[in-house]
């Protein structure tokens, strides 16, 4: 992973929605023979804030080939959200060696997983993705309409508007 790595948080009115979001950004980049040829997805992440206001964490599995050096999201996300630790957490403790240099050069901190939390309503998700760009222009068409709000991200903000006007419905002329 590179400098270049973008990390998004973002959030849904629900609590179902960021895992249905999730289903197709993990096709976009790992789907059947894709592997990065769309989207070079190296780490994502649902959390859900429930109506009590406790947090949950789900983490996706990722393909084989990405299992030791893709865990920064996950990781991260596990731990400001005091996540119990499941298999996916632990996994992700253990088998990234190297992940808090690699959150640190994308821009992960406890600090933006924790102003995400405070951006999240109870009854509300969160998809955390990090991703190391791919073609744009397939992107952009995927996640048109897809909703949600860009709630933090590392990116420029030019485009960070591109990526939340296109989630609203929309694509650039």
């Amino acid at each position: 992973m590179t400098t270049s790595a973008h990390l998004w948080a973002i959030g849904y009115d629900d609590m179902t929605r960021a895992d249905q979001v999730r289903d197709e950004i993990t096709d976009l980049g790992w789907g059947n023979g894709r592997a990065g040829k769309y989207l070079i997805l190296e780490d994502i992440a649902v959390v859900v804030r429930h109506a009590d206001g406790a947090f949950t964490f789900n983490r996706e599995p990722f393909p084989k080939v990405n299992v030791l050096g893709c865990t920064a999201v996950g990781f991260f996300a596990g731990l400001a959200l005091a996540a119990p630790l499941t298999g996916a957490t632990l996994g992700a403790l253990l088998g990234g060696v190297g992940t808090a240099a690699m959150a640190t050069e994308a821009g992960i901190s406890a600090e933006f997983v924790s102003e995400v939390e405070n951006l999240m309503q109870p009854g509300t998700s969160a998809l955390f993705v990090l991703d190391d760009a791919g073609d744009m222009e397939v992107i952009l068409h995927a996640i048109q309409g897809l909703g949600g709000t860009v709630l933090k991200t590392n990116v420029d903000p030019e485009r960070a508007r591109l990526i939340q006007f296109t989630l609203a419905g929309a694509l650039p002329a």
